[in-house]
C-alpha cells in the first residue's frame, strides 16, 4: 500500500482493499478501520460508496458482506432473491433457487383444485399459512411467499430444498407485498428505459488517447486512422489532463508538442451519468466531446454529441412501459389545434394532483405547463429541450374535476433557446401563467 500512497488517496486505497476481498466476506468498519490504519469515519465513507458501487450490501442480521457486482443489463424479470429484498422477508427452504427467473406471481385466495389452474413452473405463489398449498405450487414448479410472518413445515422445508425452488417468508401481509413487488417492476421498467453512459461507453470500441509528450504528427496520423477529430490528453496514470483536436494543430509544425493546444482541465463525467445529464454537460459548457473517467478520475471511455442524441432518440423510440411522474400527471391532457393551427391542451384535474385543502397542488400546475412548453417547443423546432429558468404566477385557485386549457404562446427563438408564454385558463378565466426559457440540446 506504501507503493501506491503517493498516488491514490486513502479512501481509493480502502475501496481496492474492499474490492479485493472475496465474494462473502465480512466487512467490519471498525476493523477495516485498524487493518488500513485510519479513521473510523473515513472507512464507513468507503463501505458507503462500494455500497453504492454495488459490490457490498448490508444484510439483516448479518451485517455488511462483499458481494459479486451485479451487470447493469437490468432484466424485465426478477429473480427470487431480488423479491427477499423487496419485501424484506427470509428464506426457509430452496436457497439454491434465488438466481431462477419468475415471469409471474399468484395470489392464492381461493380453494386448492381451482388455485392449481393459475400455478405453473418459475411463478410465485403468494399465500398465508397454508401447508398443503405450499407442497402444491413447489410440486408444480412454482416458489412460494408465505405472507403473515408464517413459517412452514419441515416437510415443506426440504422439499423446497431438492427442488431448488425458494420457499420466503414475510412479515407482511399479502396485499402490501403484493403492492411492493408491483412497485418494484414498475421501478425496474423505468430504469430499464433510463441509459447510463455506461451503456454507450462499454459498446464502443477501442479508445484512442494521446500523452502530453505525443507530436502533432502523432495527432494527425491518429485522425487519419480512427476518423476521429478530437482525443483525450493523459498522463502517465491514466488521468485526463486535456482534449486536443486537429483543428487545433493545423498551424503548428508536425514536430511540436501538442502541449501548446491542448484545452486543460476539461469537462469530464462518470459512468453512471444519465445520458441526459451528458447531454445537458455538454449544452452548457459548448462541448461536443465528453471524456468518461472512474471514480479515480482514470480515463474509462469517451462520448461525442452525435453519439449521445443518436442514443437519446433511439430510447424515446421505444415503447414506455413503466410511468413516471411526468406521465402519469399528463395521462389525462390530448393535445388540439386551433383555427389557425397552433397547438394547445385541454384535460381534467384528478384528485391524485390536489393537496389538503383541495385545490390543485402548485407542483403539479407548474410541471403542466413545463411539459405542455417541452412539446409545444419541439412541435415547433422537432428539437428536444430542457428547462433554463421559469417565472410563474398562480392566479386563482383549481379545484378538482375541473375541465382546463393549457394554451402555449411563442414569444422568442434561436438556435439554441426558445422562450415561452404558457396560461391555463378554467371556463375561460386566467388561473395561472408561465414565463419558460428553455435550451435545446439538438443544436450543433
Amino acid at each position: 500500500m506504501e507503493g501506491q500512497g503517493d498516488n491514490i488517496t486513502k479512501h481509493e486505497q480502502l475501496l481496492q482493499h474492499i474490492e479485493s476481498l472475496k465474494v462473502g466476506s465480512e466487512i467490519s468498519v471498525r476493523k477495516l478501520a485498524r487493518e488500513m490504519g485510519v479513521s473510523e469515519g473515513t472507512a464507513y465513507r468507503a463501505v458507503k460508496e462500494a455500497e453504492n458501487l454495488g459490490i457490498v450490501i448490508t444484510k439483516e442480521r448479518i451485517g455488511t458482506v462483499r458481494v459479486e457486482k451485479k451487470p447493469r443489463n437490468i432484466s424485465d424479470q426478477l429473480t427470487f432473491g431480488d423479491v427477499v429484498d423487496i419485501v424484506e422477508g427470509h428464506v426457509l427452504g430452496g436457497a439454491n433457487g434465488l438466481n431462477k427467473h419468475l415471469h409471474k406471481y399468484v395470489i392464492g385466495a381461493m380453494k386448492v383444485d381451482a388455485m392449481i389452474r393459475y400455478i405453473d413452473a418459475d411463478s410465485l405463489l403468494i399465500v398465508g399459512n397454508r401447508e398443503d398449498v405450499h407442497s402444491l405450487a413447489l410440486e408444480q414448479g412454482a416458489g412460494v411467499l408465505v405472507t403473515g410472518g408464517f413459517g412452514t413445515s419441515r416437510e415443506v422445508k426440504t422439499l423446497a430444498d431438492e427442488l431448488d425452488l425458494p420457499v420466503i417468508s414475510s412479515r407482511h401481509d399479502t396485499f402490501t407485498v403484493a403492492s411492493m413487488i408491483n412497485r418494484a417492476i414498475f421501478d425496474r421498467l423505468i430504469k430499464k428505459k433510463i441509459m447510463l453512459v455506461e451503456d454507450i461507453v462499454d459498446s464502443k470500441p477501442r479508445l484512442n488517447t494521446l500523452k502530453i509528450s505525443s507530436t502533432v504528427a502523432e495527432l494527425r496520423q491518429l485522425s487519419l486512422d480512427s476518423g476521429e477529430q478530437r482525443f483525450p490528453v493523459t498522463d502517465e496514470w491514466n488521468r485526463v489532463i486535456g482534449i486536443v483536436g486537429r483543428r487545433d494543430a493545423e498551424e503548428l509544425a508536425e514536430g511540436q508538442s501538442i502541449e501548446k493546444v491542448m484545452v486543460r482541465s476539461p469537462v469530464t463525467a462518470a459512468l453512471q451519468t444519465s445520458l441526459a445529464s451528458a447531454a445537458q454537460i455538454m449544452m452548457w459548457e459548448g462541448i461536443d466531446f465528453l471524456p468518461i473517467v472512474d471514480r479515480n478520475r482514470k480515463l474509462v471511455g469517451s462520448l461525442t454529441r452525435r453519439e449521445v442524441l443518436q442514443s437519446l432518440r433511439d430510447v424515446s423510440n421505444q415503447p414506455q412501459l413503466g410511468e413516471t411522474f411526468d406521465h402519469l400527471i399528463w395521462n389525462g391532457f390530448a393535445d388540439e389545434r386551433d383555427e389557425e393551427g397552433k397547438l394547445f391542451f385541454h384535460g381534467f384535474i384528478t384528485p391524485q394532483m390536489a393537496t389538503d385543502l383541495g385545490t390543485i397542488s402548485e407542483g403539479v400546475l407548474s410541471t403542466l405547463m413545463t411539459l405542455s412548453a417541452f412539446k409545444a417547443a419541439k412541435d415547433i423546432t422537432g428539437n428536444d429541450y430542457v428547462l433554463d429558468n421559469m417565472s410563474t404566477y398562480f392566479i386563482r385557485p383549481v379545484q378538482i374535476e375541473h375541465a382546463v386549457i393549457v394554451m402555449p404562446k411563442l414569444l422568442e427563438i434561436s438556435r439554441r433557446t426558445c422562450k415561452l408564454e404558457i396560461e391555463i385558463s378554467h371556463m375561460d378565466i386566467l388561473v395561472a401563467k408561465a414565463v419558460l426559457m428553455l435550451q435545446s440540446i439538438d443544436h450543433g
